[in-house]
């Protein structure tokens, strides 16, 4: 019996973070997405990356992160206070709850950026448009890309059979 028990123990360990591991990779996919189309736009517009455009990717990494955190956080809260829904519903319902936020934070970030690109002079413009074009696309990103993958994942999983379910917030479960 001992042996026969054993070997499933790790399972639902294993199950458990690789679930967490989830949440990572679409964190990390959409940052890379971010930073690939910020300096995709350096390319076609033909300017030079220095190093306060260096300075600017990075800060858009930080600010694309903790978008797509907020996001993901709303997610895990629901997925604990509403168990019988579908995925979907409850990333599409997560979103549309932290979407006022989003736009609010995204939008006048970006104006203030917009600002330092128009007012800004020549040694702010190659900081300022990376971030005028990061802060648009990492707010698509951390809507778009981010949270559809959870979905994306998760049935993948289905498909292969497997029935483990992305897991929720701790701090809602209480």
């Amino acid at each position: 019996m001992h042996f026969t028990i054993r070997p499933h123990g790790p399972v639902p360990i294993y199950e458990q973070i690789v679930a967490q591991v989830i949440y990572g990779v679409a964190a990390v996919v959409a940052v890379f997405h971010d930073t690939l189309i910020t300096i995709g736009a350096f390319s076609l517009t033909n300017q030079e990356i220095t190093l306060t455009v260096i300075a600017a990717i990075l800060t858009l990494i930080g600010y694309s992160m903790n978008d797509t955190i907020v996001v993901f956080d709303r997610i895990r809260e629901n997925l604990a206070l509403s168990r019988r829904e579908s995925l979907h519903d409850v990333v599409n319902r997560s979103i549309n709850q932290t979407l006022s936020r989003t736009v609010i934070s995204s939008g006048l970030t970006f104006l203030t950026v917009l600002s330092l690109f128009i007012f800004g002079g020549e040694v702010l413009h190659g900081f300022s448009f990376a971030l005028v074009i990061g802060i648009l696309i990492g707010t698509y990103s951390s809507i778009a890309v981010a949270a559809p993958m959870l979905v994306a994942y998760q049935e993948w999983r289905a498909k292969r059979g497997k029935t483990a379910t992305l897991p929720a917030s701790k701090r809602a479960k209480a």
